[in-house]
């Protein structure tokens, strides 16, 4: 049997460092919002629900519109508008309520897929548009970071 396990791990960011992270959560709960906003005009006119891969293509639109969305890394933002995607298929299929609208604080968070390199030895990871962060090296990180930038941890365990 194939086995997948998390850990979580504390980041130790500076103050610019924990300021920028803001602005990206910031920026991330902008874009859903946005998005969630378009969906909801576009719902009430009777047309269909838009796809993420849609919303992707205004991406670079709304950059040009707010120009302070360039500065957050642009998958973050991507992440942001695959959660919308996927909360609306969610309610499509009768899982959840209507999604509403983020507010600040309440559960920000930024995702960073690719681009990251981890440094076990000295306790920190690289961080696009942020730069090398320290985190709590409480335990040993199994595992590599495969071709898609994710940190896999993968054990076979046998069952009873």
């Amino acid at each position: 049997m194939l086995r997948l396990q998390a850990y979580k791990y504390e980041l130790i960011p500076t103050g610019d460092q924990q300021r920028d992270m803001r602005r990206f959560a910031g920026s991330c709960r902008f874009m859903f919002n946005q998005a969630l906003a378009m969906q909801t005009a576009n719902h009430a006119a009777g047309n269909k629900f838009i796809r993420y891969e849609e919303m992707a293509n205004l991406l670079p639109v709304w950059k040009k519109e707010f120009p302070w969305l360039k500065e957050a890394p642009t998958q973050a933002l991507q992440h942001a508008l695959k959660n919308l995607d996927r909360t609306f298929i969610n309610f499509f299929e009768k899982r959840t309520e209507f999604p509403g609208f983020k507010k600040r604080g309440h559960g920000d968070n930024i995702r960073f897929p690719q681009g990251f390199k981890p440094d076990q030895a000295n306790g920190r990871v690289l961080l696009p548009k942020l730069g090398w962060v320290r985190y709590r090296n409480s335990r040993e990180v199994l595992g590599t970071v495969d071709e898609d930038g994710y940190w896999r941890v993968r054990s076979t365990v046998r069952g009873n």
